[in-house]
Protein backbone atom coordinates (compact mmCIF):
# COMPACT_ATOMS: atom_id res chain seq x y z
CA UNK A 1 0.00 0.00 0.00
CA UNK A 2 2.82 2.41 0.91
CA UNK A 3 4.48 1.71 -2.45
CA UNK A 4 1.31 2.60 -4.38
CA UNK A 5 0.84 5.79 -2.35
CA UNK A 6 4.46 6.80 -2.90
CA UNK A 7 4.17 6.11 -6.63
CA UNK A 8 1.14 8.40 -7.13
CA UNK A 9 2.38 11.11 -4.77
CA UNK A 10 5.74 11.31 -6.56
CA UNK A 11 4.71 10.40 -10.11
CA UNK A 12 6.34 13.49 -11.68
CA UNK A 13 9.72 12.75 -10.10
CA UNK A 14 9.46 9.04 -10.94
CA UNK A 15 8.63 9.88 -14.57
CA UNK A 16 11.65 12.22 -14.73
CA UNK A 17 13.96 9.48 -13.37
CA UNK A 18 12.48 6.86 -15.72
CA UNK A 19 12.93 9.05 -18.81
CA UNK A 20 16.51 9.87 -17.75
CA UNK A 21 17.21 6.15 -17.31
CA UNK A 22 15.81 5.34 -20.76
CA UNK A 23 17.71 8.22 -22.37
CA UNK A 24 21.02 7.04 -20.92
CA UNK A 25 20.41 3.47 -22.11
CA UNK A 26 19.27 4.63 -25.58
CA UNK A 27 22.36 6.77 -26.21
CA UNK A 28 24.64 4.02 -24.90
CA UNK A 29 23.16 1.19 -26.98
CA UNK A 30 23.17 3.29 -30.19
CA UNK A 31 26.87 4.10 -29.72
CA UNK A 32 27.59 0.47 -28.78
CA UNK A 33 25.90 -0.88 -31.90
CA UNK A 34 27.74 1.53 -34.20
CA UNK A 35 31.09 0.77 -32.57
CA UNK A 36 31.01 -2.91 -31.56
CA UNK A 37 29.09 -4.38 -34.52
CA UNK A 38 31.59 -2.65 -36.82
CA UNK A 39 34.50 -3.98 -34.76
CA UNK A 40 33.05 -7.51 -34.81
CA UNK A 41 32.78 -7.39 -38.60
CA UNK A 42 36.29 -5.96 -39.05
CA UNK A 43 37.96 -8.64 -36.89
CA UNK A 44 36.01 -11.60 -38.33
CA UNK A 45 39.05 -12.76 -40.31
CA UNK A 46 41.67 -11.61 -37.80
CA UNK A 47 41.93 -14.32 -35.16
CA UNK A 48 44.87 -12.84 -33.21
CA UNK A 49 43.27 -9.39 -33.06
CA UNK A 50 39.98 -10.96 -32.01
CA UNK A 51 41.60 -12.89 -29.16
CA UNK A 52 43.36 -9.77 -27.86
CA UNK A 53 40.24 -7.64 -28.11
CA UNK A 54 37.97 -10.23 -26.48
CA UNK A 55 40.57 -10.72 -23.76
CA UNK A 56 40.49 -6.99 -23.05
CA UNK A 57 36.69 -7.09 -23.02
CA UNK A 58 36.71 -9.95 -20.51
CA UNK A 59 39.07 -7.92 -18.32
CA UNK A 60 36.66 -4.96 -18.40
CA UNK A 61 33.76 -7.27 -17.48
CA UNK A 62 35.69 -8.42 -14.40
CA UNK A 63 35.88 -4.84 -13.08
CA UNK A 64 32.90 -3.99 -10.80
CA UNK A 65 30.79 -1.21 -12.33
CA UNK A 66 31.06 0.99 -9.22
CA UNK A 67 34.87 0.76 -9.47
CA UNK A 68 34.84 1.65 -13.18
CA UNK A 69 32.58 4.64 -12.52
CA UNK A 70 34.96 5.67 -9.74
CA UNK A 71 37.99 5.48 -12.05
CA UNK A 72 36.24 7.44 -14.82
CA UNK A 73 35.11 10.24 -12.51
CA UNK A 74 38.75 10.95 -11.58
CA UNK A 75 39.83 11.39 -15.20
CA UNK A 76 39.84 14.96 -16.60
CA UNK A 77 38.08 13.89 -19.80
CA UNK A 78 35.11 12.43 -17.92
CA UNK A 79 34.28 13.45 -14.33
CA UNK A 80 30.84 13.53 -12.70
CA UNK A 81 28.59 13.60 -15.74
CA UNK A 82 26.66 11.53 -18.26
CA UNK A 83 29.77 11.12 -20.41
CA UNK A 84 31.30 8.83 -17.78
CA UNK A 85 28.11 6.77 -17.52
CA UNK A 86 27.82 6.36 -21.30
CA UNK A 87 31.50 5.42 -21.66
CA UNK A 88 31.18 2.76 -18.94
CA UNK A 89 28.01 1.26 -20.46
CA UNK A 90 29.58 1.16 -23.93
CA UNK A 91 32.63 -0.63 -22.51
CA UNK A 92 30.50 -3.22 -20.70
CA UNK A 93 28.52 -3.93 -23.88
CA UNK A 94 31.69 -4.82 -25.78
CA UNK A 95 31.91 -8.51 -24.91
CA UNK A 96 28.31 -9.61 -25.61
CA UNK A 97 28.14 -7.70 -28.91
CA UNK A 98 31.66 -8.17 -30.35
CA UNK A 99 31.88 -11.83 -29.29
CA UNK A 100 28.51 -12.71 -30.79
CA UNK A 101 29.18 -10.86 -34.04
CA UNK A 102 32.65 -12.40 -34.42
CA UNK A 103 31.56 -15.93 -33.44
CA UNK A 104 28.37 -16.00 -35.51
CA UNK A 105 30.08 -14.74 -38.68
CA UNK A 106 32.76 -17.41 -38.35
CA UNK A 107 30.24 -20.19 -37.70
CA UNK A 108 28.47 -19.85 -41.04
CA UNK A 109 28.79 -23.16 -42.89
CA UNK A 110 31.91 -23.03 -45.16
CA UNK A 111 29.98 -24.97 -47.82
CA UNK A 112 27.46 -22.12 -48.05
CA UNK A 113 30.27 -19.58 -48.40
CA UNK A 114 31.88 -21.67 -51.17
CA UNK A 115 28.54 -21.85 -52.98
CA UNK A 116 28.22 -18.06 -52.75
CA UNK A 117 31.73 -17.64 -54.17
CA UNK A 118 30.85 -20.10 -56.95
CA UNK A 119 27.89 -17.87 -57.85
CA UNK A 120 30.33 -14.99 -58.39
CA UNK A 121 29.62 -13.04 -55.24
CA UNK A 122 32.30 -10.68 -53.94
CA UNK A 123 33.50 -10.84 -50.31
CA UNK A 124 31.39 -7.78 -49.48
CA UNK A 125 28.28 -9.32 -51.06
CA UNK A 126 28.84 -12.57 -49.16
CA UNK A 127 29.10 -10.60 -45.90
CA UNK A 128 25.89 -8.60 -46.41
CA UNK A 129 23.76 -11.15 -48.26
CA UNK A 130 24.89 -14.43 -46.67
CA UNK A 131 26.91 -14.14 -43.45
CA UNK A 132 25.08 -11.31 -41.66
CA UNK A 133 21.55 -12.64 -42.36
CA UNK A 134 22.58 -16.11 -41.14
CA UNK A 135 24.38 -14.69 -38.10
CA UNK A 136 21.48 -12.40 -37.15
CA UNK A 137 19.91 -14.63 -34.42
CA UNK A 138 23.20 -14.79 -32.50
CA UNK A 139 23.96 -11.09 -33.05
CA UNK A 140 20.54 -10.09 -31.73
CA UNK A 141 21.06 -12.38 -28.72
CA UNK A 142 24.27 -10.48 -27.92
CA UNK A 143 22.53 -7.11 -28.24
CA UNK A 144 19.74 -8.43 -26.02
CA UNK A 145 22.22 -9.38 -23.29
CA UNK A 146 23.98 -5.99 -23.60
CA UNK A 147 20.72 -4.07 -23.30
CA UNK A 148 19.41 -5.92 -20.26
CA UNK A 149 22.83 -5.55 -18.63
CA UNK A 150 22.79 -1.81 -19.34
CA UNK A 151 19.45 -1.38 -17.59
CA UNK A 152 20.97 -2.69 -14.36
CA UNK A 153 24.41 -1.07 -14.59
CA UNK A 154 22.89 2.32 -15.48
CA UNK A 155 21.28 2.28 -12.03
CA UNK A 156 24.71 2.61 -10.40
CA UNK A 157 25.45 5.77 -12.40
CA UNK A 158 23.73 7.53 -9.51
CA UNK A 159 27.14 7.50 -7.81
CA UNK A 160 28.57 9.80 -10.49
CA UNK A 161 25.71 12.28 -10.42
CA UNK A 162 23.16 10.73 -12.79
CA UNK A 163 19.57 11.34 -11.72
CA UNK A 164 17.85 8.17 -12.92
CA UNK A 165 15.97 5.30 -11.29
CA UNK A 166 19.06 4.54 -9.25
CA UNK A 167 18.20 7.68 -7.25
CA UNK A 168 15.08 6.01 -5.90
CA UNK A 169 17.00 3.00 -4.62
CA UNK A 170 19.94 5.04 -3.30
CA UNK A 171 17.77 7.63 -1.55
CA UNK A 172 15.54 4.86 -0.23
CA UNK A 173 18.55 3.18 1.38
CA UNK A 174 19.87 6.47 2.80
CA UNK A 175 16.47 7.46 4.23
CA UNK A 176 15.50 3.86 5.10
CA UNK A 177 12.33 4.21 3.02
CA UNK A 178 11.32 0.78 1.73
CA UNK A 179 8.67 2.20 -0.63
CA UNK A 180 11.35 4.12 -2.59
CA UNK A 181 13.58 1.06 -2.90
CA UNK A 182 10.72 -1.20 -3.99
CA UNK A 183 9.40 1.36 -6.51
CA UNK A 184 12.84 1.74 -8.08
CA UNK A 185 13.43 -2.02 -8.17
CA UNK A 186 10.03 -2.71 -9.76
CA UNK A 187 10.50 -0.07 -12.46
CA UNK A 188 14.01 -1.29 -13.33
CA UNK A 189 12.73 -4.88 -13.52
CA UNK A 190 9.83 -3.79 -15.74
CA UNK A 191 12.19 -1.98 -18.12
CA UNK A 192 14.38 -5.11 -18.33
CA UNK A 193 11.35 -7.30 -19.12
CA UNK A 194 10.05 -4.85 -21.75
CA UNK A 195 13.50 -4.63 -23.37
CA UNK A 196 13.72 -8.41 -23.49
CA UNK A 197 10.28 -8.70 -25.11
CA UNK A 198 11.13 -5.97 -27.65
CA UNK A 199 14.32 -7.77 -28.65
CA UNK A 200 12.38 -11.00 -29.14
CA UNK A 201 9.93 -9.15 -31.42
CA UNK A 202 12.85 -7.57 -33.31
CA UNK A 203 14.40 -11.01 -33.81
CA UNK A 204 11.17 -12.32 -35.33
CA UNK A 205 11.05 -9.33 -37.70
CA UNK A 206 14.70 -9.43 -38.85
CA UNK A 207 15.43 -13.16 -38.88
CA UNK A 208 14.12 -15.39 -41.66
CA UNK A 209 11.51 -18.02 -40.61
CA UNK A 210 13.86 -20.89 -41.46
CA UNK A 211 16.60 -19.57 -39.16
CA UNK A 212 14.03 -18.89 -36.43
CA UNK A 213 12.99 -22.55 -36.50
CA UNK A 214 16.63 -23.66 -36.28
CA UNK A 215 17.20 -21.24 -33.40
CA UNK A 216 14.13 -22.54 -31.54
CA UNK A 217 15.19 -26.13 -32.13
CA UNK A 218 18.66 -25.33 -30.78
CA UNK A 219 17.22 -23.75 -27.63
CA UNK A 220 15.00 -26.76 -27.08
CA UNK A 221 17.91 -29.21 -26.98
Amino acid sequence: MAVIEYFFENSDKILEYTLAHLYLISISIILSLILWVSVGIIIRNREKTAKSLLGFGSLIMSVPSVSLYGILMTLPAFGLNMRSAIFALVLYSMIPIVRNVYTSLNEVDPAILESAKGMGMTEKQILWKVQLPMAMPVIIAGIRVALVMMVGIATLAVFIGERNLGQLIYQGIVRTKTEMIVTGAILISLISIIVDIMMEILKRILVSPGLLKEDSAGEGK
